[in-house]
């Protein structure tokens, strides 16, 4: 049992039965400020906006037939925080590439009541932990523009940008918005302290 913030969590490997409260899990956000991205000759240039009124962004409910893929494949796996009371707070799924040695932290979500308090700093030090295990150089995750609480969080655990798509999101209800990509070498830090 992990202790985040005088409070008890268990941090662990999801179970096939932790597959509905995964995909069952709000990761919705609200946000006061965005990123606007300006693509310029030399790359992109990013400048934190105000938005009035706030932007709320729910996405779409997961298909839950498949089930965390940590038993299928043993460069992923998906992490799981689960608080007091029983209940999913959060989780992180990640796979690990060998040819580039890249880990890749394909979603994070933590639930509302349980944000702020340290999960997801807990669930990324466990995908780091992965990382090293698995011989990764990096960690790698995508993060929408608008999403600036959530880019706020991974900057502060170490993350820096490191590219831009501004296609990915054409044609999805997510039209308009930018992919940010941001990465982490694994020789930092642990973003628990370890």
């Amino acid at each position: 049992m992990t202790t985040v913030d005088d409070m008890d969590y268990e941090f662990r490997t999801a179970r096939a039965e932790d597959t509905q409260a995964i995909a069952a899990l709000d990761g919705s956000f609200t946000t006061r400020t965005i990123f606007h991205v300006a693509v310029t000759e030399g790359g992109f240039a990013l400048k934190e906006i105000p938005v009035d009124p706030p932007i709320r962004k729910v996405f779409p409910t997961e298909d839950a037939d498949d089930g965390p893929a940590a038993e299928e494949d043993p460069n992923s796996r998906t992490f799981v925080a689960v608080g007091p009371d029983g209940g999913l707070a959060g989780f992180a799924a990640v796979s690990y590439a060998p040819w580039n040695r890249r880990l890749a932290i394909e979603d994070i979500e933590v639930a509302p009541a349980h944000r702020g308090q340290g999960i997801g700093r807990a669930l990324l030090g466990h995908a780091l932990e992965f990382a090293r295990e698995r011989g990764a150089g990096h960690i790698w995750l995508e993060v929408t523009n608008i999403n600036a609480p959530a880019i706020h969080a991974y900057q502060r655990m170490g993350f820096t940008f490191c590219g831009l798509d501004t296609a990915l999101y054409d044609g999805t209800p997510s039209s308009g918005e930018r992919a940010l990509y941001m990465s982490m070498p694994c020789s930092l830090k642990s973003p628990t302290g370890g």
